[in-house]
């Protein structure tokens, strides 16, 4: 079929990892994409109204024309927040630094 690009959809999980690659028409949206790749059937947890998603990890809109060879990256939530992670391990550090030395 003529206008034809090859794109692919991946989805991370901390044991496994899925990467489809298929033909969509050229323009196909990153939303388009995710529906035709199959993996929403693969994982029905994923609600694409409300997933984050991103092309070679920069996040990115559902609406978003695709280009040959791009890769759509779907998201996880995160179970943390950074910043808190940050926070934490810093105080943790100065608990630790005063006790020593």
């Amino acid at each position: 079929m003529a206008n034809e690009i090859i794109v692919e959809v991946v989805y991370a999980l901390p044991t496994e990892q899925t990467l489809l690659s298929f033909a969509a028409k050229e323009g196909v949206s990153v939303k388009d994409a995710i529906l035709q790749s199959g993996i929403l059937e693969q994982y029905p947890e994923l609600d694409i109204e409300t997933m984050d998603v991103g092309l070679f990890g920069k996040r990115t809109a559902m609406k978003i024309a695709l280009r040959e060879k791009d890769r759509v990256e779907i998201y996880r939530p995160l179970i943390a927040d950074p910043k808190e992670v940050r926070k934490r391990r810093a105080a943790e550090g100065k608990k630790m630094g005063k006790g020593g030395g």
